[in-house]
């Protein structure tokens, strides 16, 4: 199978400090990336770049703060160049019956699930240009192909991002940049703490994904030669039939 040599590229991680963003940065460092750890829990950054050694660099970063974000990539840039991958990771979900749903629980989810992807996009833009084979991928859901009962909000924010991709894959492929979008079914992943022995029932039932099995997703999507774009990948357990 004929795929590009990752050897040497950079790489931004974002939500890098547990689950998929961690699994990922495992991976691409693997295969010779240079990972950007980003997150905002300091000491499991630290410690996920202590085991990759000089592979990695970790840099703090709330992915809702543009002035966040606009720090990190400005590091990348300094220490870097460039950006060859951007995965656009970070995200949370709140489970509730929308009806009576808190008004500031969507406000986290819209800045974290498509704040957080705007802004690290337009930030990582320029530093992907004239790079063979460049990348921005990003983690949306099931739920942001089929609306899931009360996870209302979230849904919406991830039926979000598939549509800016859409629309930014049109904007960007005559620079030859590719965009790229992952929708995982359900994951054994912190994700959805507040309603943990629910998801994680659910999860058993299910014979759920790991988040391995999204970084190889993403490792795949990356290191196809720069011509080919792999736009959307729709993945879930074998026996998650619905959503």
């Amino acid at each position: 199978m004929k795929m590009q040599d990752l050897t040497g590229k950079v790489a931004v991680v974002t939500g890098a400090s547990s689950g998929i963003g961690a699994a990922a940065a495992r991976l691409l460092a693997a295969e010779g990336v240079h990972v950007v750890l980003a997150a905002r829990r300091v000491d499991r950054l630290d410690a996920l770049a202590a085991e990759l050694g000089a592979a990695a660099t970790a840099i703090a970063c709330d992915v809702a703060d543009a002035a966040s974000v606009a720090t990190l990539f400005a590091a990348v840039k300094a220490r870097h160049g460039g950006v060859d991958l951007l995965f656009n990771n970070a995200g949370l979900g709140v489970n509730a019956r929308f009806e009576t749903s808190d008004p500031a629980d969507w406000r986290r989810m819209i800045d974290a699930n498509l704040y957080g992807v705007l802004h690290c996009t337009q930030a990582a833009i320029p530093l992907m240009r004239g790079r063979p084979g460049a990348m921005i991928c990003s983690v949306s859901s099931v739920g942001g192909r089929y609306g899931v009962e009360n996870w209302s909000v979230y849904s919406a924010t991830k039926f979000a991002v598939v549509g800016f991709h859409d629309a930014l894959r049109k904007e960007l492929g005559p620079d030859r940049i590719r965009v790229t979008v992952i929708e995982p079914g359900a994951v054994w992943t912190e994700f959805g703490h507040n309603v943990a022995e629910a998801l994680d029932k659910r999860r058993n039932q299910l014979d759920a994904l790991h988040s391995e099995d999204v970084a190889q997703a993403l490792v795949y999507s990356f290191a196809q030669p720069p011509n080919v774009l792999v736009e959307e990948i729709l993945m879930r357990p074998v026996l998650q039939v619905a959503p």
